[in-house]
């Protein structure tokens, strides 16, 4: 064989080596994410906003396909499939998981801000600053499971809810059948003398069509609208404490995140962080936006939520919160760091949001 032949042999077989190199090097990764909701519902919007900052922070290398719920398995299977691998990631509201673990309500949806005053804001101070990173990483394995969680969206305060007829008390508050969330939330609520129903959200407005329940909370003006509450119900109350604050996150299999580059990781992290400010922001003018909709539009009036309800469900929740930390070791861990957190910040904070409220409310009354 001669020198030239040679030559080109291995020049071919160095273009097909570099081919297959580069291949591997531009291969993309795809994370396929089963939401616990509609595709079209908002909270998607910003997961698929996430998604695409993770994909341009990766130049193109990961990429997100988010599935709706039911897609591979149920609802209250999503966690689970994360875990065994059967889909790469998960996205729900962290207290989805109080059943797997009482402290995931600390996460998602601490009642009554932690029963120390805690606001989304706050929250996202402590899980970033004061602690709670650390303690949510350690959820997954208090909880036995194989994956790597993100926060992704802080929602709230969510609105006391929908009502027939004003309340200018508990005593009135009382008289209804009241869809709340499960677990403490709800269960405080029963608490204190409401008779409190826990359902799906697509299950409310035939619930209240049918007289099966007579009022309602759901979320906040923009979902609450979607859902079509102000069709049956006009009475809209915004200030309760059941969720102060709120917050989706997003799952991944633990094996298939350790499988990614330290970049592909970091770009997961950065992205997270970016979208905990965003989602806050989309959902303040949305909500916003919507709320004006119902009141100009959908004869919906706003009423101010009856005082006795803020004495009465606060002292409600902090018995539940303790009842909970006496008997699980970690959920007491975690909210012993919301208390000392709050200790710390809280007093600046609320005297700060004080004065902004009063600015604010003064505005909003100018344009009754």
């Amino acid at each position: 064989m001669s020198i030239l032949s040679k030559t080109t042999k291995v020049l071919a077989g160095s273009a097909v080596a570099l081919s297959i190199t580069a291949s591997a090097a531009f291969a993309e990764t795809v994370i396929r994410v089963q939401s616990v909701i509609s595709a079209k519902a908002d909270e998607v919007v910003m997961l698929k906003a996430f998604g695409d900052d993770v994909t341009a922070l990766t130049g193109g290398e990961v990429k997100f396909e988010v599935l709706p719920a039911g897609a591979v398995v149920g609802v209250k299977e999503t966690l689970d499939a994360v875990d065994k691998g059967l889909v790469e990631g998960g996205f729900a509201w962290t207290h989805y998981w109080s059943g797997k673990h009482p402290a995931a309500m600390l996460f998602g949806s601490p009642v009554a801000g932690a029963g120390v005053g805690i606001d989304n804001i706050a929250f996202l101070s402590w899980f970033q600053y004061g602690g709670g990173k650390e303690l949510y990483d350690q959820l997954w394995d208090e909880m036995g499971v194989n994956v790597k969680g993100f926060m992704l969206q802080p929602v709230g305060p969510e609105a006391l809810g929908w009502f027939k007829e004003p309340i200018t008390s508990m005593d009135d508050f009382r008289k209804y059948r009241f869809r709340t969330p499960p677990g403490i939330p709800g269960q405080t609520y029963k608490d204190i003398g409401v008779a409190s129903v826990a359902m799906g959200g697509g299950d409310i407005l035939p619930a209240l069509e049918k007289g099966t329940i007579d009022a309602a909370e759901w979320c906040c003006p923009k979902p609450d609208s979607v859902f079509g509450f102000q069709k049956v119900l006009k009475h809209y109350y915004l200030q309760g404490l059941h969720q102060v604050v709120v917050n989706a996150d997003m799952y991944v299999n633990l094996d298939f995140y350790n499988g990614l580059t330290d970049i592909e990781k970091k770009a997961l992290e950065v992205a997270a962080n970016a979208s905990l400010s965003k989602s806050m922001s989309y959902r303040i003018f949305e909500n916003g936006k919507a709320l004006k909709d119902l009141t100009d539009n959908h004869g919906v009036i706003l009423e101010d939520t009856p005082a006795d309800y803020f004495t009465e469900y606060s002292a409600a929740a902090g018995k539940a919160l303790q009842a909970a930390a006496d008997e699980n070791e970690f959920f007491a861990e975690v909210w012993a760091s919301q208390r000392a957190f709050a200790e710390v910040a809280v007093p600046f904070w609320s005297g700060a949001q004080t004065s902004n409220a009063s600015l604010g409310r003064a505005f909003a009354d100018t344009l009754k």
